[in-house]
């Protein structure tokens, strides 16, 4: 049986964490930005879980809950760019960040 996955807010750290049954598998972190806007700057998936479309479940599940929240997010994380690019979020409204305000690390895991 496939361990279960779960998405929560974690407020107390400023990130979205998905957890594989009770593993913390990854995470995406949030900062207020000006007005009503979340800057989403890194994604990140422990390398024991990667290939296994972490990334894509947290990235889902945390857009789903900003929009729900009515937050317009700056996706500076190259991979939320990546995923914006290729999934639609109902609802959700987007700030493209600045040149130059994406993360040098390369935001995260792609997976």
């Amino acid at each position: 049986m496939a361990d279960e996955l779960t998405v929560t807010r974690n407020d107390e750290a400023g990130r979205y964490e998905i957890h594989v049954g009770d593993e913390l598998g990854g995470f995406m972190e949030f900062r207020p930005a000006s007005g009503d806007r979340t800057e989403l700057p890194h994604t990140e998936v422990d390398p024991a879980f990667k290939g296994r479309g972490l990334g894509s479940t947290l990235a889902s599940e945390a857009l789903s809950d900003l929009a729900r929240r009515g937050d317009t997010i700056i996706p500076s994380c190259p991979f939320v760019a990546h995923y914006l690019s290729e999934h639609d979020v109902p609802g959700l409204s987007v700030d493209q960040p600045e040149q130059g305000d994406t993360d040098p690390a390369g935001g995260g895991d792609r997976s």
